[in-house]
């Protein structure tokens, strides 16, 4: 990276989004202008909310909520069990945690280049190089949208559709989700940090994707 570099984050309240940023934020010459947090109407909006205000104000960095509605409306419309009204979420186990069906259960349409597109818009306008974004290994051999290719192609679009070829890093790509919890203990963070969980209750659920990829004593 430059030497100075700007980055706006992708801020869910979550594990990976919370690890990224704080890596990013932390290197000699980057720093983060905003985070940005999605309410599209999912099950956990309001505990991610608060975890994502925890991280932001713990990062010393400014967090935007753009609400998006239509992107719930849609989800809804096709099935997607993150939002209510779908019926229930899929649940596995520690030793299969998710798989293509899990996946495809939990989709939101287009959601991962929607944000994207969105906090380049953000960083475009507030002269940032980068919009960080907590992507990784394990949910990419399940989810396309968090792996190296998208990463690249993703590029390959803001290089044409921003003035100041806005691009993504992900500091969390090449890591799987053990290497994400060890970097987030290394950088003093605990597991009540973050909310992983699809659900919104009171605690995590324990039993969904998220939750059994997330765990702290895995």
């Amino acid at each position: 990276m430059a030497a100075s570099a700007h980055g706006i984050a992708l801020l869910s309240g979550g594990l990976d989004s919370g690890v990224a940023a704080a890596t990013f934020a932390r290197e000699p010459g980057q720093a983060l202008r905003q985070c940005l947090f999605f309410d599209y109407g999912q099950r956990a909006a309001r505990r991610e909310a608060e975890a994502a205000a925890r991280l932001a104000a713990r990062l010393a960095v400014p967090l935007v909520t753009i609400a998006l509605p239509w992107l719930g409306e849609l989800a809804a419309r096709s099935g997607s069990r993150l939002v209510a009204g779908t019926g229930a979420l899929p649940y596995g186990s520690e030793r299969a945690p998710g798989d293509a069906a899990s996946a495809a259960a939990v989709w939101v349409p287009a959601r991962n280049v929607v944000f994207v597109a969105i906090a380049a818009a953000h960083a475009e306008a507030a002269a940032a190089q980068w919009v960080v974004t907590g992507f990784n290994r394990e949910e990419a051999a399940t989810f396309a949208d968090n792996s190296a290719a998208f990463v690249q192609a993703c590029d390959t679009t803001l290089g044409f559709a921003t003035r100041n070829a806005v691009r993504v890093t992900s500091p969390t790509l090449a890591w799987d989700k053990a290497e994400i919890v060890a970097a987030a203990r290394a950088l003093g963070f605990s597991a009540g940090d973050f909310w992983s969980c699809y659900e919104g209750g009171a605690a995590p659920c324990g039993r969904c994707e998220s939750c059994l990829r997330s765990r702290w004593t895995r």
